[in-house]
This record gives structure tokens, C-alpha cells and sequence, in this order.
């Protein structure tokens, strides 16, 4: 039986990109090994079941997952595998699929971060840590610096393995390509 190009996503994107959200939850990091096997993956299946077109498209994807994440990572709010995992997401969805992947996941990812302040009673450094976020973003000469990064909150914040909700905005989004026929 003959899998077919979506067939064959879900076959290896979905363990890759739940092994990477399991290490990156685990271990606060996903591994260059692991993204840049997804990557290429990726692009070979699009070339195999679409051609260049498909190259293409697959390399549109790419660029689209790494800008949406690159600045943030620039700013040292997230880490650099989750940037590239979202790259990696991209070469097997094309870019418009990746942008709706990557604004499901930023939703998720915002939800979870609410629960993750309230249900840890940190809602006051939270509000602080956003007021030097605000101040960090007002500034170019600290925008890009490590005043106010995700690790300079120390104990006052709980970080957010941002895997986790890429991996789930990815995986609804590929849900509803495969089985409830949302065209991308």
C-alpha cells in the first residue's frame, strides 16, 4: 500500500517532532542531530513525492519556521533548537501550513504559560519579569542583549520547553490536513 506524501510525513514527523518535544521538556533542549535529520527528511520527501516544486516549497517552509523564531531567539527569549526545530517542521509543511503550525503553537504555548504562572503562584515576579521584558524591547541597545533573557530570571520564572507547544500546533495542524482535509 502505497503511503503517500502525507502518509509518509506522519510515518516520520510525528515520532521526530514527539522525541523532540520529550527532550526538550526533559532536558531543555532539542538536539542539532535530531532537527537537522527532521530537515533533511523533510526536504527529501518533498523532492521525492513533489519534485522541485516540492524542494521548493519545502525550502519556503524552512524559511518561514526559522523567521518566525529567529528574533526571539536573537533577543534571548528562547532557545536556538527550538528555532530550528520549527525550520525542520517547515520543509515538510510548505509555508503557509508552517505559519499556522507555528500560531497554533504560540497560542498553546501562551495558555500553557498562564497555567505554568498561576498554578505556581508566581503571577507577581511574572508581572515584574514582564515589565523588564517591556523595558529590554524599549531599548536597542538592550534589546539584543542578555538583560532581561530567559535565563536572567533565574528562580523568579519557570522556563517553558517551547518544544512542547510547536510539537502540539504542529501535530493538530497536521491532523487536520491528513484526516479533516484542511487544504494549506
Amino acid at each position: 500500500m502505497a503511503l503517500g506524501y502525507w502518509g509518509v510525513t506522519c510515518a516520520i514527523l510525528v515520532p521526530g517532532v514527539l522525541l523532540a518535544s520529550w527532550i526538550d521538556y526533559s532536558q531543555r533542549r532539542v538536539p542539532n542531530w535530531l532537527n537537522a535529520a527532521l530537515l533533511a527528511a523533510g526536504l527529501i520527501a518533498q523532492g521525492v513525492f513533489n519534485g522541485t516544486a516540492g524542494v521548493g516549497d519545502g525550502l519556503m517552509g524552512m524559511l518561514v519556521g526559522f523567521g518566525l523564531l529567529i528574533v526571539p531567539w536573537l533577543m534571548h527569549g528562547m532557545g536556538a533548537g527550538d528555532v530550528k526545530l520549527m525550520a525542520a517542521i517547515g520543509a515538510w509543511f510548505g509555508p503557509a501550513m508552517t505559519f499556522y503550525s507555528f500560531a497554533l503553537g504560540a497560542i498553546i504555548g501562551g495558555v500553557a504559560a498562564v497555567v505554568m504562572i498561576l498554578s505556581t503562584r508566581r503571577l507577581k515576579h511574572a508581572c515584574s519579569n514582564l515589565g523588564v521584558i517591556l523595558a529590554k524591547c524599549s531599548n536597542t541597545k538592550t534589546m539584543f542583549s542578555d538583560f532581561g533573557s530567559a535565563k536572567s530570571f533565574g528562580a523568579t520564572s519557570q522556563l517553558l520547553p517551547y518544544g512542547v507547544p510547536l510539537t502540539a500546533g504542529s501535530l493538530i495542524m497536521l491532523v487536520g490536513r491528513v484526516w479533516g482535509g484542511w487544504g494549506m
